[in-house]
């Protein structure tokens, strides 16, 4: 019997927190602490206005080699890598594929998809395609990805070699565990160990933000209100006082 590892998830009051922040605020909270390039770059929004956060479960695809991988989709399907990745999934996880950019292997098509929905998965991130687009768009589910094909997931060139393993998904690291933020901006990893600051440092973002937000829709000087300025901190902070926002 194959045997996968689990991940160590975070607390869910780190998940609730980080919810309404938006990865644009996180990846940018992230540059000034130091992790420059925390977004993928190919997985792009496929369910335009959906956002997810959530725990990373990782699938790690290889190319394929004839002495590591002999093809048969279905002669022992409990070989096949991609389902035990599933098994993993709790309510709110990311199953996040490193599939090596490749554009002519689905990954996961119709039947993975719905079972991914029924264990209550948040999203899917995919360096690579889907297949099965139509039915898989009934299930309304989050997904990123670089696009579509009509091919299984082994039928060309990769095949899926390890689970909950480090991965590069979009040219950044993702350790099994990780935070993954993601809306129609992209897909932001965010390390477990960072989150506590950037949760801490986004508040205060929010806040002078919907404040300078107003005053420039009043028509207030761009140089006093974005970014914001020394001299416009009093008044920041007496708005502040009663207008307090959570996110």
């Amino acid at each position: 019997m194959t045997h996968t590892p689990d991940i160590t998830r975070p607390p869910r009051d780190m998940i609730d927190a980080l919810k309404e922040i938006g990865a644009a605020t996180i990846a940018g909270t992230l540059g000034h602490m130091g992790f420059r390039n925390p977004h993928m770059l190919g997985p792009v929004s496929q369910s335009r206005g959906k956002s997810i956060v959530g725990p990373a479960l990782t699938l790690q695809f290889l190319p394929q080699r004839p002495d590591l991988f002999t093809e048969g989709e279905y002669a022992d399907p409990e070989t096949q890598l991609h389902r035990h990745v599933l098994y993993h999934v709790q309510e709110g996880d990311v199953v996040v594929v490193d599939a090596r950019g490749d554009m002519s292997s689905g990954v996961f098509g119709d039947m993975m998809s719905t079972y991914f929905r029924g264990r209550g998965g948040a999203g899917i991130v995919i360096d690579g395609c889907m297949r099965d687009r139509p039915n898989v768009e009934k299930l309304d589910l989050a997904l990123w990805l670089r696009g579509w094909t009509p091919n299984y997931h082994v039928q060309t060139s990769i095949y899926p070699n390890a689970v909950n393993v480090p991965i590069a998904c979009g040219g950044v690291t993702v350790i099994p565990g990780d935070i993954i933020v993601a809306d129609d901006d992209g897909v932001v990893v965010l390390p477990v160990a960072m989150a506590p600051k950037v949760i801490e440092e986004s508040q205060k973002h929010h806040d002078w933000e919907e404040f300078s937000r107003a005053k420039l829709m009043e028509g207030g000087s761009l140089q006093r209100y974005y970014p914001l300025h020394d001299d416009a901190r009093a008044e920041y902070e007496e708005w502040r006082k009663t207008n307090r926002l959570e996110i």
